[in-house]
């Protein structure tokens, strides 16, 4: 009997460092990998893209006309660099989306709080709403053209359409998503309308908000280029079509890869923002409020 004793003992014992070792090793790798930022993971992926770019022309894999190394596109994209060109194009077609952008802003989000806050007045102008967010901003070009002509005015126009419905859709959902009984209890205490606004849904909305700023962002600058590829004398959609309407791929590409690295910024700008202006979101969640 004292030998089946001790000897469940030590298995049990065994058992015990076993899972200790297991719970300790598991630690270990869980801090290794808070260690480690999360995009770092997709960096040898992006390597071996860009590897296989310069490679495969190379070898023949893809026509060199068509698809020059990478290499060719980072010497033209320097080039257009120090000539001026690049950064003038850019500095024009990030001028555009910015003012179509702050317009979308000053009209979407005062129109989704009202939306979001008065339900009959929703009911009016929801049809009309999603009506037009549903009719492609490029199917509307040509409109916006032969009534604003070919200049600025289409340009900003086209890039405020395409940001406008990410900012009201995510403020009314912002608006609508307010706890009632915060609203109830402000009101309880006598609180006007504008304090209702700044102090409980205005706040309380502004996740939902930035959310639909992140992808506005990026919507009117893709608008932006993609107009200034149909219409436009300068901007960097000018460019890249310019490009490769004179068979200057290299050049092409350079531009394709700037768009490329303006929305990565422009992603992770507002990502930053998002938790910057949310933080006392996850403060008050650690809390328990």
């Amino acid at each position: 009997m004292a030998y089946v004793t001790n000897k469940t003992t030590a298995d049990t014992d065994r058992l015990s460092i076993g899972r200790t070792a297991s719970r300790h090793n598991s630690t270990k790798r869980n801090r290794a990998d808070r260690q480690i930022p999360s995009y770092l993971y997709g960096v040898p992926l992006l390597i071996a893209f860009f590897g296989l770019w310069e490679i495969a022309p190379r070898l023949g894999w893809l026509n060199r006309i068509f698809f020059p190394p990478l290499s060719e596109v980072c010497v033209a994209w320097y080039a257009m660099l120090l000539d001026g060109s690049l950064v003038g194009n850019i500095g024009i077609s990030l001028e555009r989306a910015a003012a179509g952008f702050m317009l979308a802003v000053v009209v979407a989000i005062p129109l989704g709080f009202i939306m979001g806050r008065y339900p009959t007045f929703e009911k009016i102008s929801d049809l009309l709403v999603q009506t037009l967010r549903n009719t492609s901003q490029f199917a509307l070009l040509p409109v916006f053209i032969l009534l604003l002509g070919i200049g600025e005015a289409s340009k900003i126009a086209i890039t405020f359409y395409s940001s406008i419905f990410f900012l009201l859709v995510n403020t009314i959902s912002g608006v609508k998503s307010v706890d009632p009984l915060l609203v109830k209890a402000a009101r309880s205490m006598g609180t006007s309308d504008i304090d209702l606004f700044r102090k409980v849904i205005l706040p309380a909305s502004i996740p939902s908000i930035v959310s639909g700023m992140k992808l506005a962002v990026k919507s009117s600058i893709f608008a932006v280029i993609g107009a200034e590829m149909l219409a436009a004398k300068s901007g960097l959609g000018f460019l890249i079509q310019q490009s490769q309407l004179m068979m200057q791929t290299a050049d092409m590409y350079a531009g394709i890869l700037t768009m490329t690295g303006i929305g990565l910024f422009v992603n992770y700008l507002l990502v930053w923002f998002e938790r910057w202006s949310t933080a006392w979101k996850s403060h008050s969640d650690q809390s328990g409020f």
